[in-house]
């Protein structure tokens, strides 16, 4: 047998996930284009699968798509002085256009909150307009040195979403609401378990009066922010004079909200449940849940397997493997790579006996079944594969966290881990939230993913760096 063209986790994780993601017919570097990635059919489905999931549920909260200019004047982000501090080294900066200079620069869309601002204090002037709930599926530009595939390059896709309210609580309710609905997708279609949290003060949005995330472990045990949302308080509302008339007739700044997730959710996803034969998802988001191969040999048997197989597929809603001039096993190899869920095998003796053969992706394992009950077996056998990697990722993410008390313990730990060795762990330390503790924790290239909304741990105790009471643990890694 040929040598596998995926690289063993084992020996370069960061390696291996290059080979899933390009045997898997996912992305593959634009090369002429710096730092950018060409989204292939496998993962711009997989991508539109997640759209659907989120978008249903953001119009099911009363939620509506608009859309924003690329193109924003340079002015706007310093009307906020953190926001463009934060984004400064990233931006792309439009200068000539029409073959003329520009009188003001243009910035290639980094995030929106800027121009949104600008629109809403065209639309919001009473409590009548509020709340304002509205997403943008987009693409935006954010100037990388070092990119990884989907996990992070110079432009990505994403969705935007931009809330306006009446009142602080409002704002809040509305930031936890998506980061629960976020969660909901990770888990429950991604089966890709999720550590809510809010953000510590040095790692929060540029410009918000606090962030809150999602982080989720990848098996080499880093960490990945799997999405986020800000309550951004008044800030934006200042800057763009957004500003609207109570109830009681005063006026007032409005309370904004922002929230986004991106493409690097499939990277996210390929690193949670992949292996060494290529990719792996899990059937809620996979393209083709199954594929149909047919067996012969001689042009007699080929006509007999194939109208079962047509028969079959139909019923199944299975694609089927026409192609010519392939081996059965190089066409098994194919869509072992690009992660189809189940697998199915049918030959001549099968016809004869009323059989079949189904294989799945997660665990190889293959069974005979009758053909009368495919359709059942095929069901029953998605539910299970997803329900079945959640599990494995839960117990993944449960065995690779651990507790230290000192931040001799942390460093210790965590201190020799890389993407592409592994080793990774989620540690759960006490730790103040300040912005000094978070650059001593930077010292070994680690940070403060979050400070989880639920304790499952022992409550109170002593921050690792000043000694000062905190209420609970946060998350130490190393991340993406």
């Amino acid at each position: 047998m040929s040598e596998s063209p995926i690289t063993p986790r084992g020996k370069d994780f960061a390696s291996w996930y290059q080979d899933v993601v390009l045997h898997g017919d996912m992305a593959e570097p634009a090369e002429i284009v710096k730092g950018c990635m060409v989204i292939k059919p496998n993962g711009y489905a997989v991508w539109e699968r997640l759209q659907r999931e989120l978008d249903d549920r953001f119009k099911a909260t009363n939620h509506q798509n608009i859309y924003l200019p690329l193109l924003i004047p340079q002015s706007f982000l310093q009307k906020e002085a953190e926001h463009v501090e934060g984004f400064a080294p990233e931006l792309a900066v439009v200068t000539i256009a029409g073959g003329k200079e520009l009188e003001e620069p243009y910035v290639i869309r980094p995030t929106s909150e800027t121009i949104v601002g600008h629109f809403f204090s065209k639309w919001i002037h009473s409590y009548r307009d509020l709340p304002v709930l509205v997403n943008q599926w987009a693409n935006v530009i954010r100037w990388e040195l070092r990119t990884r595939m989907f996990l992070r390059t110079t432009e990505f896709l994403w969705q935007e979403g931009h809330t306006a309210h009446s009142s602080h609580e409002e704002a809040v309710e509305e930031v936890l609401r998506i980061l629960d609905l976020y969660a909901e997708v990770s888990e429950e279609i991604m089966a890709v378990p999720v550590i809510k949290g809010v953000k510590t003060r040095a790692e929060k949005f540029a410009g918000a009066l606090r962030s809150y995330s999602i982080e989720a472990m990848m098996q080499n045990g880093l960490a990945l922010q799997a999405g986020t949302s800000h309550d951004l308080g008044q800030n934006f509302g200042k800057a763009f004079d957004v500003q609207f008339q109570s109830k009681e007739g005063k006026l007032d700044y409005v309370w904004q909200t922002s929230w986004g997730v991106s493409t690097r959710l499939i990277g996210g996803l390929i690193m949670t449940h992949s292996d060494d034969k290529g990719l792996v998802l899990p059937p809620k988001v996979a393209p083709r849940k199954s594929v149909l191969v047919p067996i012969y040999r001689k042009d007699e048997e080929k006509a007999v397997v194939m109208e079962a197989a047509a028969k079959l597929a139909k019923d199944l809603g299975a694609h089927i493997d026409v192609r010519d001039g392939m081996t059965p096993g190089a066409k098994f190899f194919h869509w072992e790579r690009l992660g189809v869920p189940v697998v199915f095998e049918l030959g001549p003796r099968d016809v004869a006996s009323g059989n079949m053969v189904i294989k799945r992706r997660d665990t190889g394992t293959k069974e005979v079944i009758p053909q009368t009950e495919a359709v059942a077996k095929q069901a029953e056998i998605l539910e299970a594969m997803q329900r079945d990697l959640l599990a494995k990722a839960r117990q993944r993410m449960q065995d690779n966290t651990v507790l230290a008390n000192s931040i001799g313990e942390v460093q210790e730990i965590l201190g020799s881990v890389t993407a592409e060795k592994g080793g990774g762990k989620f540690v759960m330390a006490h730790l103040k939230d300040d912005p000094a503790n978070d650059a001593r924790i930077k010292e070994f290239k680690a940070s403060v993913r979050n400070i989880p909304s639920v304790d499952l741990y022992d409550g109170p105790g002593k921050c690792i760096l000043t000694g000062e009471t905190v209420d609970r643990r946060v998350v130490i890694a190393k991340a993406y």
